[in-house]
């Protein structure tokens, strides 16, 4: 997949858009101010470095970071519906969609990735890019916490969860919060889980788009998907199955 000048430009508009939109002073200001001062670099960055994983390309990471933006919005909607605890706000929701990649950056005065210029590994293993070595290790979640503190922008504790664990149980660091079995011990919000669910569904579909038509393209299937609620005669037939009258009448008053 390849992107023109005009949709890097466009998705880097869209990006800013975001910030002024729904995050509010002093952290708007920062973050615009950071995220212009390495607009040259962040603008063309991949999402990742190899095409086997998504958006090994030119602008990238804008693409995709947007398109977590939208799917966290839109997800936080579905949770919303189904009676979810509203103990967060909208801002902390895309303060953490934008933000949570925001380690792939690397160091401020030292960029994590580089075009790769080995021509066999580009063509055989399809990494673009390679990581620059001379940046010590850390995971991306803990590099994007630690460049928002460097510049003085402040993060609350749901948006703090939010990135950490924005990659889920596919990050074995992440279990003492996520596979536990005690009620204090679990997450206090449910914004971790849902920014989450938009980073995988938004790289499943950067991944669907650069792969699947080399597979070859299949007639798509037409879903309507509809719920099905119980008729009358369904709950007639059910209670008709009950022997017990007092059962039934705590049924009938349902």
């Amino acid at each position: 997949m390849k992107l023109t000048a005009e949709q890097i430009q466009s998705n880097w508009e869209l990006f800013i858009g975001y910030i002024n939109t729904y995050i509010s002073d002093p952290r708007r200001d920062k973050l615009i101010k950071f995220y212009k001062k390495h607009e040259e670099e962040i603008i063309m960055m991949p999402a990742s470095h190899k095409k086997a994983y998504h958006n090994a390309f030119p602008g990238g990471y804008v693409d995709h970071v947007n398109r977590v933006i939208e799917g966290a919005i839109e997800i936080n909607k579905v949770w919303v519906k189904f009676e979810a605890e509203q103990n967060y706000t909208i801002e902390e929701l895309v303060f953490s969609a934008i933000n949570h990649d925001l380690g792939k950056l690397g160091e401020e005065d030292n960029y994590a990735h580089q075009p790769s210029t080995d021509e066999w590994r580009k063509k055989n293993l399809g990494e673009m890019y390679k990581f620059n070595d001379a940046i010590a290790y850390m995971s991306v979640p803990e590099r994007s916490i630690k460049l928002l503190v460097d510049n003085g922008i402040k993060l609350t504790t749901n948006e703090w969860l939010s990135i950490r664990l924005h990659d889920g149980l596919y990050d074995p660091a992440n279990e003492p919060y996520l596979k536990n079995y005690m009620p204090e011990l679990k997450p206090r919000t449910s914004l971790v889980f849902i920014l989450h669910q938009a980073d995988l569904m938004a790289s499943r579909i950067e991944f669907e788009k650069e792969w699947l038509p080399k597979f070859g393209n299949k007639e798509k299937i037409n879903n309507n998907f509809s719920i099905k609620k119980p008729t009358p005669s369904s709950k007639t037939k059910a209670l008709g199955s009950i022997k017990s009258e007092g059962l039934k009448g705590i049924l009938d008053n349902l």
